[in-house]
């Protein structure tokens, strides 16, 4: 029984052991390159979704503003023309 146990830790020391070769390390690095290749235009490309979502936000919100403000005027316009017509029947 203890042979078997000596044994089985023996094996089991040999195994941890084992030291990282040049391969282990060149995998790992392409691992990793593998990784960032597909990292990075996917993180590029959303920051760059983001960025013209927020431009077109923006615009809409300018648009918008630009609508209410041509409303104004054309209240505007309309009455100094009723006021214009009526000052115009008086005199």
């Amino acid at each position: 029984m203890r042979e078997e146990r000596n044994e089985l830790l023996s094996s089991f020391e040999e195994i941890g052991s084992a030291e990282p070769t040049v391969k282990d390390l060149v995998m790992a690095l392409l691992i990793i390159a593998i990784v960032f290749a597909f990292l990075v235009p996917k993180i590029y490309i959303s920051n760059q979704i983001y960025y013209k979502s927020r431009n077109i936000n923006k615009l809409l919100d300018n648009y918008e503003i630009l609508k209410e403000e041509h409303r104004i005027l054309k209240r505007k316009i309309e009455y100094a023309q009723f006021k214009n017509q009526i000052l115009g029947t008086i005199f």
